[in-house]
């Protein structure tokens, strides 16, 4: 071989070697590249191992800071825990009362000393033991006094109590005396809960209190009767006390003769106030208090208030009038007694306490659906008013206004309180508006059935012909209720203020059908005016109005008749039926001969009065001495039922206390006789001075048909006996004034 071919041949070698050496460091390279990435890889993946070993030392650290601050925890928690179950126990403990946990299954899990004590140390009660063994002990141990009850029973109603939603109270009593009160309530989880409570004492105050409330019943019979026969006694003599005084005021006497009668009068009869407000008081205290419904006039009733009540307002000056709602019935059904109580307290005080100016009643109200009327009733006053801090005062008991403006009036302060308490009992309310120095206004609410008759009485007679009217009368609300009425029954109404005003209007004016003239107005009155009238030539009829009974005097010839205020609308409408029925509008023609039928004689009406007194029966006599009566008197029962069967009277007034036989009795007997014979039912009122509750039911159980209360009003006799008349009977009375009220 050539040196050019090994030259060449070691070149090739060369070159491959150096190419094979190039690609080896390439390799190098590559796998110290790798190798490079690989350790920084592992660095990072150390430097992360670390960060996280690191932080999970701390985390380690962490949480044993946490586990060993909940430990702490725990441990106070436990400690707490037994502090608080360690005075839960010393309060169980502390507790007189037996206290015990029953678990689901009725197995006695707690129990403090007072609940164990009742079974004793030998006993084998503690916990764990189950209910039903407990009430076994109990019966087994005659720790419990069964009384005549047998042991299963009682040990089975023990058990089964327990299994209701509610358990009942019980209450046991223990061979020692003592009475315990079982008290179970069921858990949320089933558990029950039990209290013995020892209420021993309590048994025994209210045995004192029984006794107590036993003798307080005694004691209230006691004074209830106390107060009845008090009551009797006193009535009894203040009959012939207040009834000879009012008589007595009736004949002539001097000035000073009747100042003294009429404070005899007077004071007999604020006496029988007191004693009337007293007793209702009593039953209104007692509950006992009861009503009588009835139908009576409503209207009538407040006018013939206003009329007793019309001689003190004379005397003051003071004006009373009614405002009755013209489109309201004025019968009514209620207890007529108590509705009259009523107003009297309401307008007798707001007299009372009126010096001048007037007092109002209205009466006004609603139709209601079922066909009942709600009534509003208000008082209203010109008086000395009420100050707003006694507003609520007023219908308290014994509650007075102490001022120094009303100090002069006298009562007992009992009457507003009664009145409150009876319209309560009726269903009703009352309210007071008052402003002090100008007046006030009492009123109630009441809801009524009403009780008219089928035909109004506005319906029957003449019919009303007269159209234009004029009314003098110097108090405006008078002219306005006087006016409203008129206009109700179709008239076209002038008024006037006066007299001279009157005048004037009928001078300058169409003529007038009618007038009605107040009787007593400033200027000129009204007898005065209407002389005046017929002195120069006037022709319609003159009315006069009046409180007055003896108003019309030596004036009457110049008059068509009287009407005595406060004005009844039925009084009115018939007094327009007379003076239309008098124009002649009716009259025959003069050749018409109307023949005059024979006057046929009636018998007077039989009154028989059975009265024991005799200054009773002489305050009686007295008393219906002007009614052309036939008035018999029975000295007891037993006479009243003997002139009954011989008499035959119309009507009877009974006493109710009299000797041998009393007015109970006798009323029996009399009914009894009347549905054996099949005779007509005689009317019989009671006369009692008894004024109690259960007097009255007593009363009308034995057949009495009304019962007046000693001591007896002239008007309240007068007025059953005109109720009573019979039709073939004479009338008991004539009125001179052709159906014109006493003016």
């Amino acid at each position: 071989m050539s040196i050019a071919e090994k030259l060449a041949k070691e070149r090739r070698s060369r070159l491959a070697a150096e190419r094979l050496l190039e690609q080896k460091k390439r390799e190098l390279s590559a796998a110290n590249q790798q190798l490079s990435q690989h350790a920084r890889s592992l660095s990072n993946q150390i430097v992360e191992q670390r960060q996280g070993l690191e932080s999970a030392r701390n985390e380690t650290e962490a949480l044993k800071g946490q586990n060993s601050a909940v430990l702490s925890d725990l441990e106070r928690a436990n400690t707490a825990a037994e502090i608080a179950q360690r005075r839960l126990w010393e309060a169980f403990e502390t507790i007189q009362d037996g206290f015990a946990v029953f678990d689901s299954k009725l197995r006695l899990v707690v129990a403090n000393r007072a609940y164990l004590s009742l079974f004793g140390a030998q006993s084998g009660i503690d916990l764990g033991v189950d209910y039903d063994t407990i009430v076994q002990t109990l019966a087994r141990d005659g720790i419990i006094d069964l009384e005549d009850s047998d042991a299963h029973d009682w040990r089975h109603e023990m058990t089964a109590r327990l299994q209701r939603q509610l358990i009942d109270p019980k209450v046991i009593r223990l061979t020692d005396g003592r009475h315990l009160k079982l008290v179970d309530r069921r858990g949320e989880l089933g558990d029950l809960v039990s209290l013995t409570l020892d209420i021993t004492e309590t048994i025994a105050r209210e045995a004192e209190l029984e006794e107590a409330r036993k003798k307080a019943e005694a004691a209230n019979l006691a004074k209830s009767a106390f107060l009845a026969n008090m009551s009797h006694e006193i009535r009894t003599p203040m009959n012939g006390v207040v009834g000879m005084a009012d008589l007595l005021c009736e004949t002539d006497l001097g000035d000073e003769q009747r100042l003294f009668a009429e404070t005899i009068k007077s004071s007999g009869e604020a006496l029988l106030t007191i004693i009337n407000d007293v007793l209702d008081f009593s039953k209104i205290e007692a509950e006992k208090l009861r009503l009588y419904p009835e139908p009576f006039d409503f209207e009538r009733c407040l006018h013939e208030i206003i009329l007793l009540l019309q001689p003190s307002a004379r005397k003051k000056g003071v004006k009373l009038l009614v405002d009755f709602d013209l489109f309201l019935p004025t019968r009514f059904i209620a207890d007529p007694g108590r509705m009259r109580q009523i107003l009297t307290n309401l307008l007798g005080n707001a007299v009372k306490f009126t010096e001048s100016g007037h007092v109002l009643a209205r009466v006004v109200g609603i139709e209601l659906p079922e066909g009942r009327f709600d009534l509003h009733v208000t008082i209203e006053d010109t008086g000395i008013g009420i100050p707003p801090e006694y507003i609520d005062h007023v219908f308290g008991q014994f509650n007075q206004v102490e001022d120094q403006s009303n100090r002069k009036f006298e009562g007992t302060g009992l009457g507003l309180a009664i009145t409150r308490q009876l319209v309560e009992l009726m269903g009703g309310s009352v309210w007071v508006e008052s402003e002090f120095g100008q007046g006030s206004c009492f009123g109630f609410s009441i809801t009524l059935t009403p009780d008219e008759p089928s035909g109004a009485p506005e319906k029957s007679g003449p019919p009303i012909v007269l159209k234009r009217a004029l009314i003098v009368d110097d108090i405006q609300i008078n002219r306005v209720i006087l006016e409203r009425q008129l206009q109700t029954y179709g008239l076209t109404v002038t008024s006037c203020r006066s007299a001279p005003d009157a005048l004037e209007a009928i001078r300058s004016s169409e003529s007038y059908d009618l007038v009605l003239t107040d009787h007593e107005m400033p200027e000129m009155d009204g007898l005065t005016f209407a002389a005046e009238l017929k002195a120069s030539g006037f022709t319609a009829p003159i009315v006069l109005l009046s409180s007055n009974p003896d108003a019309a005097g030596e004036g009457s010839e110049d008059l068509a008749g009287v009407l005595q205020k406060p004005i009844l609308r039925r009084d009115l409408y018939r007094r327009l039926q007379e003076l239309s029925a008098s124009r002649g509008t009716d009259t025959p023609p003069d050749d018409v001969v109307i023949p005059t039928p024979a006057p046929v004689e009636r018998r007077k009406m039989r009154v028989l009065a059975a009265e024991d007194n005799r200054t009773n029966q002489l305050v009686f006599s007295k008393m219906v001495q002007s009614l052309d009566i036939e008035l018999r008197f029975a000295g007891n029962g037993r006479e009243a039922l003997e002139l009954w069967q011989s008499y035959r009277p119309d009507m009877i007034f009974m006493d109710i206390s009299m000797p041998e036989m009393d007015g109970r009795e006798a009323t029996r007997e009399i009914r009894k006789i009347e549905q054996e014979k099949m005779l007509p039912r005689v009317p019989i009122v009671a006369l009692t001075a008894h004024a109690m509750d259960g007097d009255s039911d007593s009363i009308f159980a034995a057949g009495l048909d009304h019962y007046l209360t000693k001591p007896l009003r002239k008007a309240e006799i007068t007025g059953k006996i005109e109720e009573f008349h019979p039709e073939d009977a004479k009338p008991i009375r004539h009125d001179p004034t052709a159906g014109g009220g006493a003016g």
